[in-house]
């Protein structure tokens, strides 16, 4: 292949150093295939190609073109040779985009058609602008045979040969370009392929090039500094139409004119490099060369002269016929125009006396309805050219100008000074202390009150709601006129330079007017003399020199005087002019703000010492007692002692061999009651812990340290989860063995509610970590409680005898997710339903920055089949050690592929586990290819808003078959639960058959 085995990159590289080609190195598109289509060639190693990619361009490039071309105008001026104009193609009259290379004279220019490679002469009336949407890069591309060159010395003929076979090669031929370099002007060394044909090879076989040497480097860089519109004029109008309409002839003929500039061109070469001359094979005769002919080498030398001087003589001959024609053109054209001008003159002639005829009419006609605008225009109000509403809006801002209450300054101090004393009081660890500070506490606490009183008795005779009103009127108004504001800092320099050019505004139309008026008192003047010298009754003579030689000067300055005023009241006002306005617009509009922001502020802080004066007034220099709940804890400790000795009574009496069933049965349902009131006053004991929580945070922040003995602190740090009343005995818990072997797990009812009562083993270390998660996971459900998607915790209270803690939750038997779709799956309707809202826990945790990290399918819940809620998870572990555990669905486990590398859980990993226990529904394919993607990891929220929960809702169409094995279903669970309960009986009883 050409290029290969010759030259090393590092030569080739530093032979481009010196010829202009950009090293390959450094280009980008070193070696890159391109497939393209011949258009047109220059010689024989240089030809212009099409990419194929871009074949619809070049017919839209062509539809687009005999469309606009035949209907744009001529170029006339000099010529960018950057810019793309439209060419008529002489062969087949189509319109194609070319570039100008030269401007040969007036009227020829020499043109490259961009899109195909080919040249041609064309008269400027054949060149056209076209708009911007064609002025884009160049279809064809210039490219050269990679490792070829031109061999120096070439004769013509085979100059034209190697033309014509590189074109048999090329022509309408999809071929190969391996990019090897490029040259600073865009041509490209390429390596050219037709199938297993290298072409270079083939023109270099054939003689017609030969292989580049480092040397001739310099020879390359000589050939890029050559003029371009010289080589272009080698291959003027070779016809390079569109693919479509290319005619059937070979474009690759050596068109007319070539054979004299190619002499040209090989004189130039002769006289650098020496005496040498190469003449073209046609020019002389075989036989001129034979050693027996009679013929000496003078005679054949002087014939040789006489053939070039000849040729010169053609030459100079097609010059001057051109000259002469371009002439005679223009002496044509002359005429032509002369003759338009002449009758354009004899128009403005006739139409100039017609209109001398009515001059005086049409002038007074004119300067009456100018006149009677002018009416109309006094008539508007035209204040707001000239900013009399932005003066009026400074006006009403600076004579009710709102300032900030003295009493709000005073009240924010002590405000400071209140705040900080409870946050000591707060912090304080010693109780003697404590009530050194809260004595200072109710010393400032007084003088806030009084404070606060102060500050509203000031603002209740501010009128602060008509205030406003207005400003908000104000605005209203000055935006519609204005529009949006800028935004700026506040200047004074604005209004003082807003003032000044109003003052000259007003005065400069109050001149123009006054003008105005005095014009037109001259005009009437003017007329009630004339009437005198038409009037043949009046006596007074007066002649027309005397008032009618006045009337042009009158009526001109009449006419000036109304459009200057028409002028400046209509015409819209010059950007200078605007910016001022608008710059005060906007300097009015942030003081209207600014004024706004402080009433709402003063408005603000109004209503909040109004709820504070309502208030404090219930605590000022009051403590609070806790007697009520301690007696609530004597209540509790009085009931747990009758229930435990009232389940000591059941038990030995049904111990005894003759016991009463009847009784037994009496006992119990007084443990029952008994249980009950002990939830209750639990429940009221919560509540009073609510109230003194509410009071601890607002006014008295000293009660957990003056009230250690109520346990304040513990159920402040449980968020009212913590319970200190409720101990294990006290229910009657049936053990869940088959829901869970790693801990105690037990069963009860309480009010009516089946519950679940969880045990953990806990240390001094994990019991402080439980309480932490228990209680950031019950705020993040309390925030929403229903609507969260997460299981609620009712209780979690710490076992006095045993290192347990025990969390009491609702219990749902038998809807869980596992238990339900291996009885009776969801449907889809259903499954939509109940995903959501896992979907929906997930995001309240995840809001709450809580990593739930124990998803799986008996952990979540179908509450009825429809609301899907997200259960709690084990609080004695940290979250790492939660995700650790590999859960399975069927077969696939729901540790998220970035656990398993290592990396921390986070909400991703989360609802990878979610989008696994998608996978029974068909409906969600594409959701889990988002929820299950290691890169593109999706969030709750962007799960609730996904396409698939936004479906519509279509009712289900009810199915015989399924509603039947449904209702079967329900039937035997009510059995099951019947046989349970008697079962539990029998047990208590002590009849229970094992068998």
């Amino acid at each position: 292949m050409w290029g290969r085995g010759q030259f090393t990159r590092a030569s080739v590289a530093e032979s481009a150093s010196f010829s202009g080609i950009v090293n390959m190195d450094e280009d980008p598109h070193f070696n890159k295939v391109e497939d393209v289509v011949g258009s047109h060639v220059e010689d024989a190693v240089t030809f212009w190609a099409q990419s194929i990619n871009r074949n619809k361009d070049i017919v839209k490039i062509g539809c687009s073109l005999s469309e606009v071309c035949p209907h744009a105008n001529s170029v006339f001026g000099n010529l960018d040779p950057k810019k793309i104009y439209g060419g008529l193609f002489s062969e087949d009259k189509c319109w194609y985009r070319c570039k100008v290379l030269k401007v040969i004279s007036d009227e020829k220019c020499l043109v490259r058609y961009i899109d195909y490679g080919n040249t041609e002469i064309l008269n400027r009336s054949d060149i056209v602008e076209i708009p911007l949407e064609l002025q884009f890069s160049s279809v064809a591309k210039k490219y050269r045979l990679w490792g070829l060159q031109i061999p120096s010395g070439q004769e013509v003929t085979q100059f034209d040969q190697g033309r014509t076979f590189l074109g048999s090669l090329i022509f309408e031929k999809e071929i190969k370009m391996r990019i090897k370099a490029t040259y600073q002007d865009g041509t490209t060394m390429a390596q050219a392929e037709y199938g297993n044909v290298d072409i270079g090879e083939e023109v270099a076989k054939k003689g017609f090039a030969e292989k580049c040497k480092q040397a001739s480097s310099t020879n390359i860089c000589e050939e890029k500094k050559s003029d371009p519109g010289q080589l272009a004029l080698r291959n003027l109008k070779s016809p390079i139409p569109l693919w479509g309409h290319r005619s059937n002839q070979s474009t690759f003929s050596r068109p007319k004119g070539r054979l004299s500039g190619r002499l040209t061109l090989d004189l130039k070469n002769e006289n650098n490099a020496g005496n040498h001359v190469t003449f073209p094979k046609e020019s002389l005769a075989v036989g001129d060369f034979n050693l027996g002919s009679n013929v000496s080498l003078a005679k054949i030398k002087q014939d040789q002269k006489l053939i070039e001087e000849n040729e010169k003589l053609k030459t100079e001959k097609e010059v001057l016929l051109e000259s002469y024609k371009a002439l005679e053109l223009k002496v044509e054209q002359t005429a032509q125009e002369l003759k338009q001008e002449k009758a354009t003159t004899m128009d403005l002639t006739k139409n100039l006396e017609s209109t001398l005829k009515t001059r005086v009419g049409t002038r007074m006609k004119a300067l009456a309805a100018k006149v009677e605008m002018l009416k109309e225009v006094r008539g508007v109000n035209i204040s707001v050219r000239f900013g009399d509403d932005l003066s009026d809006a400074i006006q009403v801002l600076d004579e009710g100008w709102f300032t900030t209450p003295a009493s709000l300054n005073e009240l924010e101090i002590i405000w400071e000074e209140y705040n900080l004393a409870q946050e000591k009081i707060e912090t304080c660890q010693n109780v003697n202390e404590v009530n050194i500070l809260i004595a200072k506490r109710n010393e400032v606490q007084q003088k806030l009150y009084t404070a606060v009183e102060v500050f509203i008795l000031e603002v209740d005779e501010l009128p602060l709601s008509k205030r406003l009103k207005t400003l908000q009127d104000l605005s209203a108004s000055l935006e519609a006129v204005y529009g949006q504001a800028k935004e700026g800092t506040n200047c004074e320099e604005i209004l003082k330079k807003f003032y000044e050019w109003k003052c000259g505004k007003r005065e400069e139309f109050t001149n123009v007017r006054s003008e105005t008026q005095a014009s037109l008192q001259r005009l009437v003047g003017w007329f009630h003399s004339t009437l005198k010298v038409f009037d043949l009754t009046v006596e007074e003579t007066l002649t027309a020199e005397d008032t009618i030689d006045t009337v042009d000067e009158i009526l001109e300055k009449t006419e000036s005087s109304v459009c200057k005023e028409l002028e400046m009241s209509l015409i819209d006002q010059g950007d200078p002019d605007k910016e001022i306005i608008l710059n005060t617009y906007s300097q009015v509009l942030q003081k209207i703000r600014s004024e706004e922001r402080l009433i709402a502020t003063v408005q603000s802080k109004y209503k909040d010492s109004v709820e504070f004066k309502k208030q404090i007034i219930e605590w000022l220099n009051k403590s609070v007692s806790v007697d009520h709940l301690l007696s609530i804890k004597k209540t509790l400790k009085g009931l747990k002692a009758q229930l435990r000795w009232k389940l000591v009574e059941k038990n030995n009496l049904e111990e005894c061999d003759d016991h009463d069933g009847s009784e037994v049965e009496k006992m119990k349902q007084e443990i029952v009651q008994l249980r009950n009131s002990v939830f209750q006053e639990i429940y009221h004991e919560q509540e009073e812990y609510a109230k003194l929580n509410s009071l601890v945070q607002k006014w008295f922040p000293e009660l957990p340290l003056l009230h250690p003995e109520i346990g304040l602190h513990k159920y402040m740090n449980s968020d009212g989860l913590l319970t200190m009343s409720l101990e294990r005995d006290l229910l009657d818990a049936e053990p869940m063995k088959e829901l869970s072997s790693k801990r105690p797990l037990v069963c009860s009812e309480v009010n009516g509610q089946m519950i679940l009562l969880k045990g953990y083993s806990v240390d001094v270390d994990t019991e402080a970590k439980v309480i932490q998660r228990a209680a950031a996971y019950h705020r993040a459900w309390r925030e929403a409680k229903e609507e969260s998607g997460l299981l609620p915790l009712i209780f979690l209270f710490l076992c006095k005898s045993d290192p347990m803690a025990y969390l009491m939750v609702p219990y749902y038997p038998r809807e869980t997710l596992s238990a339900i779709q291996a009885s009776m799956p969801l449907t889809s309707e259903e499954t939509l339903k109940v995903m959501k809202g896992v979907a929906q826990g997930l995001h309240t945790l995840h809001k709450a920055d809580i990593i739930h990290g124990s998803l799986h399918q008996n952990n979540v819940f179908a509450l009825n089949r429809e609301q899907g809620i997200v259960g709690d998870f084990d609080f004695t572990k940290s979250v790492s050690q939660r995700a650790s555990v590999n859960m399975m669905v069927g077969d696939l486990s729901l540790i998220s592929p970035e656990l398993k590398m290592g990396k921390p859980a986070s909400p991703s990993s989360d609802l990878y586990a979610y989008g696994c226990l998608l996978l029974w529904e068909d409906h969600v394919k594409s959701l889990l290819v988002s929820l299950i993607s290691c890169r593109n990891s999706m969030t709750a929220d962007q799960v609730l808003n996904a396409e698939y929960f936004l479906l519509p809702k279509v009712k289900s169409i009810p199915n015989p078959e399924k509603d039947t094995g449904y209702t079967k279903y329900i039937k035997e669970e009510e059995l099951k639960m019947e046989n349970l309960d008697k079962y539990k009986e029998k047990t208590r009883n002590g009849e229970a058959n094992f068998d």
